[in-house]
């Protein structure tokens, strides 16, 4: 298992995702990862950063870019399918680098799935289960993320806790869980979408338990 967490809401979240990332490492990793929709000169870009090892990496690469947002995920990783490497760490993206997401769990089928998805012109970047999520999101989005996120679970056998965030949606996080657990964090003009609560304890007490089989917006 490894650690989700994601935010939308009006502060800056690099540092709200790190913190919780580290709030998240007695859950064991390998590599980590974040991105953030990032305002930046206005540009609303997504800045992907990605590191193997500790969370010290991760933290050293944040301190040389400059990104400022406020809708982000993150993630740590123990490797399954993919070695630890830093194109297998998430989030991952989509072809056009507009769609993100981030994953707990297995995905089963994965390898049927990426061979169609190939045949269909998808591109992928890694080796892991993970990435097929994020290209049938993207193969079902026509800009409705949650029915896109819809869609694309409803094609994959096995267990997940998915967050999803696109470019296009500036002020949008979307979950889904099936058998991996991700609880939704209310606080005062921002939400969470976490793995486990303590990622996120400093900023609120108040969560709702995302249900078996549930996507919340």
């Amino acid at each position: 298992m490894c650690g989700i967490i994601g935010y939308v809401g009006e502060k800056d979240c690099a540092s709200i995702l790190l913190n919780g990332l580290k709030r998240l490492e007695y859950r064991g990793y390998d590599s980590s990862g974040i991105a953030v929709l990032n305002s930046v000169d206005d540009k609303n870009e997504i800045s992907m950063i990605r590191r193997v090892g500790n969370l010290k990496k991760l933290e050293k690469a944040l301190l040389d870019v400059n990104i400022k947002g406020n809708l982000g995920i993150g993630h740590t990783r123990w490797a399954t399918h993919g070695k630890p490497h830093r194109l297998n760490a998430h989030p991952h993206s989509d072809c056009k680098n507009e769609i993100l997401l981030v994953h707990n769990g297995i995905i089963e089928n994965y390898e049927p799935l990426k061979k169609e998805l190939i045949l269909k012109g998808h591109r992928f970047t890694s080796e892991t289960d993970t990435e097929v999520l994020v290209h049938l999101v993207e193969d079902f989005y026509q800009g409705d993320l949650v029915n896109a996120v819809r869609e694309a679970i409803k094609e994959v056998e096995g267990s997940y806790a998915i967050v999803v965030m696109s470019k296009n949606s500036p002020n949008q996080l979307v979950g889904a869980r099936y058998d991996s657990p991700l609880v939704v964090g209310l606080g005062d003009d921002e939400n969470f979408l976490v793995s486990d609560m303590p990622a996120v304890l400093e900023h609120t007490n108040k969560f709702l338990i995302i249900d078996q089989g549930e996507i919340v917006n």
